[in-house]
């Protein structure tokens, strides 16, 4: 990944730095879609996550399932040409990592290389540990995530709130534990009791980034959307609405419309005057 410098001066922030920020200044992380979005945010934050959320924000899907390899090339690499400070991870969508590790190597370093992020997020404990640690031995960082994983929602059951049993808990515990044992240089810790999500944190020698989590992690992440009041009119219960902007668009289009309706635009200082043919050039 590119390391030129910010607009401030500085270089991008790496995986490694992310790494690095364990036990300090919380790690500030958004999702980021395409390059206007990327750079209205990249100075503010830590970490720009492509997330395969785009198939339900952007796309209009159901799930996360749809989503494919290329959709999620062509939006990172959207991503990391719209910002110049952040650090750039890359979901990996669903089906294009879980075969076996060879197989994952293949799709990731493709991700690598055309988007030129910084690491990719894998979903999945104990069972893509052996995956992550094929990934990190040979140059790929690996963003890990526990907890509620969208990408199994069929076989959970639903995006219900994980960790409210013992045996769920514990095995989520382990989960995190061994994506990071694994090499993961994150761990992404989504729709968790709060009290597991803060073991969590305390157990784990690197940064676990919340959702719907604790606000003990050590960072936390949210789809910008859902935060800018962009998409849908459900708000889960973990996001804070920073601002509707959905509203301010429907207005802007509205006053646009009317005008347009009532002649009103565009006027004569929005359109080219061309001089009669025959007038003298001065």
């Amino acid at each position: 990944m590119s390391t030129k410098p910010s607009k401030s001066g500085s270089r991008r922030l790496t995986a490694r730095d992310i790494a690095a920020r364990k036990g300090g200044p919380p790690v500030v992380c958004v999702t980021a879609y395409t390059a206007p979005m990327a750079g209205f945010m990249d100075a503010a934050v830590d970490l720009l996550l492509v997330g395969d959320s785009l198939g339900m924000v952007l796309y209009g899907f159901d799930s996360t399932l749809p989503v494919t390899l290329d959709m999620m090339i062509a939006h990172g690499a959207a991503v990391v040409r719209g910002s110049r400070h952040a650090c750039v991870v890359v979901d990996m969508p669903f089906g294009s990592y879980q075969a076996s590790p060879a197989e994952a190597f293949k799709a990731c370093a493709r991700v690598m290389a055309e988007t030129g992020c910084a690491g990719v997020k894998l979903e999945g404990g104990a069972a893509m540990a052996d995956t992550v640690a094929y990934l990190t031995a040979r140059g790929i960082p690996v963003m890990g995530h526990v907890g509620l994983t969208p990408q199994a929602v069929n076989q959970l059951g639903g995006y219900r709130t994980r960790g409210r049993t013992t045996s769920e808990a514990r095995a989520i515990l382990d989960d995190a534990e061994s994506v990071a044992d694994a090499g993961a240089f994150a761990v992404v810790i989504e729709g968790t009791v709060e009290p597991v999500a803060r073991a969590i944190t305390r157990k784990l020698k690197v940064p676990t980034i919340g959702i719907g989590a604790s606000a003990a992690c050590d960072g936390q992440v949210l789809v910008a959307e859902d935060m800018l009041g962009l998409f849908g009119d459900f708000t889960p219960k973990f996001v804070k609405r920073y601002a509707e902007l959905g509203a301010a668009v429907t207005a802007a289009v509205e006053r646009y419309a009317a005008d347009v309706r009532a002649r009103r635009f565009p006027g004569p200082e929005h359109v080219v005057a061309v001089a009669p043919k025959n007038a003298k050039a001065t």
